[in-house]
């Protein structure tokens, strides 16, 4: 019986913690995240978010949604759609506004903030491999949801920022910059897989690992690629290593965090000292 009762308990440990998984910071703001209880004792068999499946992570018993709010989106109530085998069920959210500081960049490069006809043709050709890989789903329950800095060096760029280069209005920084010497290691901020790598002309060479669920992330303007497509890696391994290719003014890596295909603040994965400034405390 003694025998019996120990199985019992070591399965139920095993199916807990494989799914027990420590979630980021509620900061339901434009690039930011929301985290939604899902009021269910079971795994949900899908939540949408936009017609988008959203991940789902279980922590301390209960199921929750994490959601990526994109840098678009208009503060107010948003809504979840909830399937389970007993049915269908809403649950509502509330986005709150931000304002993003603004920043103006000089590119010696000018082809680089207007290129040719012949670099459109390119960047429409990549920009599909691009939003592919962003959008990419992969069912996994151990979803890591706290990652490690992927380079040692200083936040040049925050995210979110709303950008002018040369003086013309560009799409908000959806990326975080760290800048450091070339040649700097770059690591994989938690085990995932790769799933692209390429050499693109804003983004230089690029390189994005899948994490499940929906959990993207991307790492630009690297000098070396030390991976290939396919290959699984481990957090804290070596990817790459700073460089400046593509668009650029120095060294640095953009390390870009995709969740639903939002772009997000990378900071809400990372250690609570990186997040001192994003006033969490107010949502």
């Amino acid at each position: 019986m003694n025998k019996q009762i120990t199985l019992m308990i070591s399965i139920w440990l095993i199916f807990n913690i494989s799914y027990a998984s420590p979630l980021p910071p509620n900061y339901p703001v434009p690039g930011g995240i929301a985290v939604v209880n899902l009021d269910s004792a079971q795994r949900p068999e899908r939540v949408l978010y936009k017609n988008k499946k959203v991940l789902i992570a279980n922590n301390n018993n209960h199921w929750y949604a994490v959601v990526g709010i994109s840098l678009a989106t208009k503060a107010g109530k948003k809504s979840l759609t909830v399937n389970n085998k007993t049915g269908t069920k809403t649950i509502y959210f509330d986005v709150h506004d931000k304002e993003y500081q603004t920043q103006h960049i000089t590119i010696k490069d000018k082809r680089k903030v207007n290129p040719y006809k012949k670099d459109i043709d390119r960047i429409i050709k990549e920009k599909k491999t691009i939003v592919s890989a962003l959008r990419n789903w992969s069912d996994k329950d151990d979803v890591p949801l706290q990652f490690v800095l992927p380079v040692s060096g200083r936040f040049s760029s925050p995210f979110g920022l709303r950008r002018y280069f040369n003086e013309q209005a560009r799409k908000p920084h959806s990326g975080l910059d760290i800048a450091a010497p070339e040649g700097t290691p770059i690591l994989a901020p938690a085990d995932g897989k790769i799933i692209n790598t390429g050499d693109y002309f804003f983004n230089g060479n690029t390189i994005f690992i899948d994490h499940g669920q929906g959990l993207i992330t991307m790492y630009c303007h690297m000098n070396s690629i030390d991976v290939k497509t396919g290959s699984r890696v481990k957090s804290g391994q070596q990817i790459g290593t700073i460089g400046m290719t593509g668009r650029v003014t120095g060294p640095h890596l953009h390390w870009g965090v995709s969740l639903n295909n939002a772009r997000i603040e990378p900071k809400l994965l990372l250690p609570t000292q990186y997040q001192q400034d994003l006033n969490l405390t107010s949502h």
